[in-house]
C-alpha cells in the first residue's frame, strides 16, 4: 500500500481519522495514533480548543473546547476555572455533560447548583429530573424540599398536596408569590 499523496512512497500505516493511507512525510501527529497533516489541521473535522493565557493554578481560566482529539480520538474535555464543551468540568461548567460547582447542560452534576436535561447536585437542583438538596423539576427528589409533577421527599408541593414547609422556602426564597392550588 503506498501514500494516498505520494503514490510511489510506501505508506507506515492509516490516518486514525480519514483513514488514508500516509508516508512518514505525511504525518501530522505521531502519538498514540497516526493522523496525516490534512485532519490534525481540520479544526472542522477535528473540532475546535481555546484555553485562555490567565490561569487560575493550573487550570486556564477559560477553557472552550468540542470535537475530538485527533491524537487519542477521544472527545475533548474542557477543564477551567469557566468549563464550556461537550464534557465541561470546572468551577462554571456549561455543556452536555457538566461537572462542577455551578453547571449548566444536558446532564449536569453540580456541588451548589444543577441546571438541566437531568440534574443533580448537594444543593439547589433544576431540571427535568431533579435531585438535590432542594429539587425544582418534572421529576423532583428533594433532601430538603421537591417541588414538580411528582416530587419526593420530606417537604414537597406537587400536584396533589402541599407540605406548608415547601411552600415557607418558596415564600422566602421567591417573596410574594400566588397560593399554588394544592396549598388552599
Amino acid at each position: 500500500m503506498n501514500c494516498y499523496v505520494h503514490d510511489r512512497v510506501p505508506a507506515v500505516g492509516l490516518c486514525a481519522s480519514c483513514q488514508k493511507a500516509v508516508c512518514r512525510e505525511c504525518i501530522g501527529r505521531e502519538a498514540p495514533r497516526l493522523v496525516c497533516r490534512t485532519c490534525s489541521e481540520n479544526r472542522i473535522v477535528m473540532g475546535f480548543e481555546y484555553r485562555s493565557a490567565v490561569t487560575v493554578g493550573s487550570w486556564p481560566l477559560l477553557h472552550i473546547c468540542a470535537g475530538i482529539d485527533p491524537a487519542t480520538m477521544r472527545p475533548r474535555v474542557a477543564k477551567g476555572v469557566i468549563a464550556i464543551g461537550n464534557i465541561a468540568v470546572g468551577a462554571f461548567a456549561l455543556g452536555g455533560l457538566s461537572f462542577g460547582l455551578i453547571t449548566a447542560g444536558g446532564v449536569s452534576l453540580g456541588l451548589l447548583l444543577a441546571l438541566g436535561g437531568v440534574a443533580a447536585g448537594v444543593g439547589l437542583s433544576l431540571g427535568g429530573v431533579a435531585v438535590g438538596a432542594a429539587a425544582f423539576g418534572g421529576v423532583a427528589v428533594g433532601y430538603q424540599y421537591a417541588i414538580g409533577g411528582a416530587a419526593f421527599g420530606p417537604a414537597v408541593i406537587d400536584g396533589r398536596h402541599c407540605d406548608p414547609a415547601a411552600f415557607e422556602f418558596l415564600r422566602r426564597w421567591l417573596g410574594f408569590m400566588k397560593v399554588p392550588p394544592t396549598c388552599r
